[in-house]
């Protein structure tokens, strides 16, 4: 268990490794991931692999035929530019692949667009392999940063991002790309938290060698942190005022892609009551894998 004022501790490492050396050990790190994953992964070159990432992309969003998550022709021309296009492979099959190009400032960062896995081939860290990768791939080239995307809503991405790889929350997107008219997404808006990952933080560095940050619910409960946006006994949100000067819980449910199936209005209720929790200057601190952000309110005592 670490203590909360350093769940997103995005200081760099310091004493244990230069900028070659660090980049050496994420290297080893990407490779026994992908080793422990089952899959191979490799920098795409070619069109060829560039259709079978549409492809794959196409099978897991299911999007409106001019709504992809990106294009081949995008990604052929990104690649040319230097761009990192990665797929991981199960044999000669792709199971993964992710789209990412450089960003400002320039030299020292890069944004990572869209990271998807095979539903067939998931839960095998193939995720996490290709982020690891992308990460050795950047530190290899001088880049420390890498940001995206997310939506705050889906619990397991949140705990991936923010947990098992300690990334850092820096803003919330409302309605980021507009409707995206997938099977994902549905008719939700799209929100999204924007993460940045610093490579060589130590709290990065601790997540990637398997020790994530922790919270601990009941110790803050136990301090005087208050739940402000709780489950109901409906399976809605149930919206407590904030007082002054406490640290905040804010609830996500346990499945909001189902929920858009079954009860898209549940799940639109879900979403304006985390909109609201997270947005408007609250900084967000962390995230409980039980489902919980961890909150700082504007004004509020540093956590």
């Amino acid at each position: 268990m670490v203590a909360m004022t350093d769940l997103m501790d995005g200081s760099p490492a310091t004493g244990s490794a230069d900028g070659a050396g660090l980049a050496g050990a994420a290297v080893l790190a990407a490779t026994a991931a992908a080793a422990r994953s089952g899959v191979r992964i490799v920098e795409l070159v070619g069109l060829e692999p560039l259709h079978e990432v549409q492809a794959l992309f196409d099978s897991i969003w299911h999007p409106a035929p001019d709504n992809r998550p990106v294009t081949v022709e995008l990604m052929r021309a990104m690649a040319k530019a230097g761009n990192p296009l990665t797929g991981a492979y199960d044999g000669t099959r792709l199971v993964g692949a992710s789209v990412g190009f450089f960003a400002a400032p320039a030299g020292t960062a890069l944004h990572s667009h869209v990271t998807g896995v095979a539903r067939s081939a998931q839960r095998r860290s193939i995720g996490r392999a290709l982020k690891l990768h992308q990460r050795a791939w950047a530190l290899e080239r001088g880049i420390t940063r890498i940001s995206w995307t997310f939506d705050p809503l889906v619990r397991r991405n949140a705990w991936f991002n923010l947990g098992r790889l300690a990334a850092s929350p820096l803003e919330y997107l409302p309605d980021f790309y507009g409707r995206m008219a997938d099977t994902i997404n549905g008719n939700d808006s799209s929100d999204r938290l924007l993460a940045s990952w610093a490579l060589d933080s130590e709290a990065v560095i601790r997540a990637v060698a398997g020790e994530p940050p922790q919270v601990d619910l009941t110790a803050l409960r136990a301090a005087g942190a208050v739940d402000v946006v709780a489950p109901g006994p409906d399976g809605g949100p149930v919206i407590t005022a904030a007082p002054p000067g406490v640290p905040l819980l804010v609830a996500v449910p346990p499945d909001v892609e189902a929920l858009r199936l079954s009860d898209p209005d549940l799940a639109a209720a879900w979403r304006l009551a985390v909109r609201d929790a997270l947005g408007g200057g609250a900084r967000v601190r962390g995230f409980a894998q039980e489902g919980w952000y961890v909150v700082e309110a504007p004004g509020g005592p540093t956590l």
